[in-house]
């Protein structure tokens, strides 16, 4: 099934949506002209122009094209439409977005593009981080370890999902847990599993994580503050594909995939003996390494619209960015990078006023950067705000 049908008649932006979802890797099919004898296994999205919508005969013929098309979602674009503006018909299963003057053609095409895609990622345009992808999608085919390096806040467990997707494994089970987030006591028992009575507490069996992600894949993220005793045991059970629950005395086989992720130089934390050298080549089968988010600045944006189209209450509620707020985010070094990202367009939902989110509303960690970014946006309300 098609995720995206595109009726490119009377669309000017129609050819670069296809693009960028199809480099995006998105299953997209474009029609010239809708007959109504045609019929298709389905689509989640049917997208037309708002003149091809009034060409169709309104609301009537946009449904009969969705019947036809077995589509889920309609979305019709009003390029000409002098305000922006998102609504919907039908309990939103036809949604109008009017592009407005204030978008230009880029950020217009990155909106339509978050709205349609449905990855959960962004639509990336740094080359180094499209290659990156396309390197991950053909390492998923291969049932290797692999080992995700690179700074927090960096996307690494996006790279995991990734690859998890991208394998035979994606029917399976995704398992994830934070090293870093457990006590060593506890990890190994959420790990291994334990039978009952095992240890104070203990009132039932538990099969851990393990196997819980038993024909899929498990995720050890942050796996560099694993304790060394905890990390002999976890090299025994990658070595045998076996484990024995915490207070068992046979062996289970396991059938998973293991991901590995941390944001140290593991090189120097093997030499400094705080992990284990043989668990990290067993682990690192192939190396991934994930970018902060200053060296991609062209990604700035597509990620903060992203995150914009995801934490909508409703498709009706997106926001958008103004020149100014865009300027802000661009001008920042972004030392907690992606995750830093998303906290602070979170506050700019939380902060606008409307549905335009100007410099005012981004609001970064360190006063001293507000001063700077909303200076350098030049926004006058924000200099306001803030005394200048």
């Amino acid at each position: 099934m098609q995720r995206v049908v595109i009726d490119k008649k009377s669309f000017d932006a129609a050819q670069a949506i296809q693009d960028m979802l199809l480099d995006h890797i998105v299953a997209v099919t474009e029609v010239e002209y809708f007959e109504s004898s045609q019929k298709r296994a389905g689509t989640d999205f049917f997208v037309m122009s708002h003149v091809r919508a009034s060409e169709l005969g309104g609301q009537s013929g946009v449904i009969e094209v969705a019947r036809q098309y077995g589509a889920r979602t309609v979305l019709i674009v009003d390029e000409q439409a002098p305000e922006y503006s998102v609504t919907t018909e039908l309990n939103g299963k036809i949604a109008c977005i009017a592009l407005g003057q204030q978008l230009d053609c880029e950020y217009a095409i990155l909106l339509l593009c978050a709205l349609l895609h449905g990855t959960r990622r962004a639509i990336v345009r740094d080359q180094n981080v499209k290659d990156l992808f396309k390197m991950s999608e053909r390492v998923a085919e291969a049932d290797v370890s692999v080992f995700i390096n690179g700074p927090t806040g960096s996307g690494k467990e996006v790279m995991a999902k990734y690859i998890h997707q991208r394998s035979r494994r994606s029917d399976g089970e995704f398992v994830a847990i934070n090293c870093a987030a457990i006590p060593e006591n506890m990890l190994e028992a959420m790990l291994f599993g334990h039978e009952k009575g095992a240890f104070t507490g203990a009132s039932t069996t538990n099969v851990g994580l393990i196997r819980a992600a038993e024909g899929g894949t498990l995720l050890l993220d942050e796996i560099s503050e694993m304790s060394m005793t905890l990390q002999a045991k976890l090299l025994r059970a990658i070595q045998e594909l076996a484990i024995t629950p915490v207070g068992g005395n046979r062996q289970i086989e396991v059938d998973i995939r293991i991901l590995a992720t941390s944001n140290r130089n593991m090189q120097a934390e093997c030499v400094a003996g705080r992990f284990r050298e043989d668990l990290f080549y067993r682990l690192n089968v192939f190396p991934v390494a994930t970018m902060p988010l200053s060296q991609r600045p062209q990604d700035i944006l597509p990620i903060a619209i992203e995150f914009l189209v995801r934490y909508a209450r409703d498709v009706s509620e997106i926001a958008y960015l103004a020149p100014s707020a865009i300027a802000a985010l661009e001008a920042y070094d972004w030392p907690g990078n992606i995750r830093e990202l998303e906290n602070i367009i979170q506050r700019a939902l939380v902060l606008k006023a409307g549905p335009c989110i100007t410099a005012d509303a981004i609001m970064i960690d360190q006063f001293s950067n507000i001063t700077t970014f909303a200076t350098a946006a030049g926004d006058p309300v924000a200099e306001q705000r803030l005394g200048l």
